[in-house]
C-alpha cells in the first residue's frame, strides 16, 4: 500500500491510497463520521480503472485531520480483530454441532 499525501492543512488532509478501493475508502470514511472532530470525511474513486482512492478528512480544529485518521484506522484494525475472533469462534462452534 502506497499513500501520496496531496492536501495536509490544519483542518484538512487529502490523500490517495494507491492499489486500494470501495471496501477501505467506505471503512474509513465510517469511521471518521463517528468522531465528534470530524466535519467531513469523504472518499472517491478517481477513475474506475485505476485502483485508487482519494480520502477527504476536514475537523472543527480540536483534532489535527491526521490525528483522527489514525484513529480511524487503528478503530478499523481493533474491528478487525474482534470480526476474526468471532469468526472463529462461529466456526468453532459450529464443528462442534457436527
Amino acid at each position: 500500500m502506497k499513500i501520496k499525501i496531496l492536501k495536509n492543512e490544519e483542518r484538512e488532509l487529502e490523500l490517495e491510497v494507491l492499489d486500494e478501493d470501495h471496501t477501505l475508502g467506505n471503512l474509513i470514511e465510517k469511521i471518521l463520521l463517528e468522531d465528534p472532530s470530524v466535519t467531513f470525511a469523504g472518499y472517491k474513486i478517481p477513475h474506475p480503472l485505476r485502483r485508487s482512492v482519494m480520502l477527504t478528512i476536514r475537523t472543527d480544529g480540536s483534532k489535527k485531520p491526521s490525528e483522527a485518521l489514525i484513529e480511524a484506522a487503528m478503530k478499523a484494525a481493533k474491528l478487525s480483530e474482534e470480526f476474526k475472533e468471532a469468526f472463529n469462534s462461529a466456526v468453532e462452534e459450529y464443528v462442534k454441532r457436527k
